[in-house]
């Protein structure tokens, strides 16, 4: 992942798309936690990224 671009691991989160970054309502994030973990590294607002909502794997 370190060897991503920013522009690249940022797309690769986008919602719709197979891998994207996923979250329970609460916020917990399911999928997507490692490029997450390199892009804030970087200092991009990861907060303000979209993402897809799983409301059945949310307990």
């Amino acid at each position: 992942m370190e060897r991503l671009s920013t522009d690249v691991l940022k797309l690769s989160l986008i919602p719709g798309q197979r891998d994207c970054l996923k979250a329970r309502p609460d916020g917990t994030i399911l999928d997507g936690h490692h490029r997450v973990y390199v892009l804030r590294r970087r200092g991009v607002d990861v907060d303000a990224l979209p993402r897809e909502i799983d409301v059945k794997r949310s307990f």
